[in-house]
């Protein structure tokens, strides 16, 4: 099964990084349309669509170590004009932090209310208990209804998890269940029961132990966009608990095809692949410039508290 993939512009670039979002928003036109032109028909038969991203405080978006807003906003913009579907960008508060902030600290806000895309907390919806069968195994997982109740794609970024393994679709979206198996078996069932339409890795920013700009985008099924993943942190499938039970007895093997004219992939993996470093996460207190100031500056308007992680670095 073949899976799309499309360079990004990025001659641009100033310092690894474009911190224009109209700039990004140009350069992603025309490879987001590209990636997704194969899966139009699937995406426009619905009236109800949910974009799932890597989206976690406290990391700004050049980090890679979260989905570029700029991606999805130029997914929901195509989606806006290819249907009259209700698009969605969803996220979850967690005990640290609610997830309208953290949408306001990556910029989401701004980006997706020019497509007429709401963002919304998969943590105040009501959820629904599910039991999916994997192998010899019946986990029941409880997922938020709207994943249940809308076509959903999920937008990962490139990057390892805390645990080594490529984060990719499949972990994203079982960060959003719970359920009382482990987190990789977890994960899996969360896929399973979600069923989402395409999974579209944000590998403009990837995260490999250090930021590299690495300008590419792929789209397809999850677990063969994580198994592309996998191979370009030089993991390996076979020891990805997760990507194990996904593929199952299935062929991993992924064949590439060019977004722009089908021709094959106009992207060199190889030399990408030797571009991404092989290092550690950073730690979660370790926050990008541009969220320290923005922070100081909302807490020095509003009043509020500044958090310890940013107050040490003062």
């Amino acid at each position: 099964m073949s899976v799309r993939v499309a360079a990004v512009d990025g001659s641009d670039r100033r310092g690894g990084w474009r911190p224009d979002v109209d700039a990004r928003l140009a350069a992603l036109e025309s490879p987001v349309r590209e990636v997704l032109e194969p899966y139009a028909s699937s995406l426009t038969e619905t009236d109800r669509i949910t974009l799932v991203p890597d989206a976690h405080y406290p990391f700004h978006p050049s980090t890679g170590m979260v989905t570029d807003p700029a991606v999805v906003g130029s997914i929901a913009g195509h989606l806006e004009r290819w249907s009259e579907a209700n698009v969605a960008v969803a996220g979850a508060s967690d005990d640290r932090i609610a997830f309208d902030r953290t949408a306001e600290y990556l910029d989401y806000p701004s980006v997706v209310e020019r497509f007429n895309a709401d963002v919304v907390d998969l943590a105040e919806e009501s959820r629904r208990d599910i039991v999916v069968a994997l192998a010899d195994d019946r986990i029941s997982v409880s997922v938020p209804e709207r994943l249940l109740e809308s076509t959903v794609v999920v937008v990962p970024t490139l990057r390892p998890s805390e645990d080594g393994p490529v984060a990719g679709g499949i972990r994203t979206l079982g960060s959003h269940v719970t359920a009382v198996a482990d987190t990789d078996l977890t994960a899996v069932a969360a896929m399973q029961a979600v069923e989402p339409a395409v999974s579209v890795l944000d590998a403009t920013t990837a995260y490999g132990g250090d930021p590299v700009a690495a300008d590419t985008l792929f789209a397809g099924p999850t677990p063969r966009i994580d198994a592309i993943g996998t191979s370009l942190l030089d993991r390996s499938i076979e020891e990805d608990p997760a990507l194990r039970r996904a593929f199952g007895d299935e062929d991993p093997s992924v064949t590439l095809e060019n977004g722009a004219n089908g021709s094959g992939p106009d992207v060199d993996l190889t030399a990408l692949r030797r571009r991404l470093p092989d290092g550690e996460l950073p730690p979660p207190d370790d926050t990008h410039p541009a969220v320290t100031t923005a922070y100081r500056l909302y807490a020095a308007v509003a009043g509020d508290a500044v958090p310890p992680q940013l107050e040490s670095k003062r």
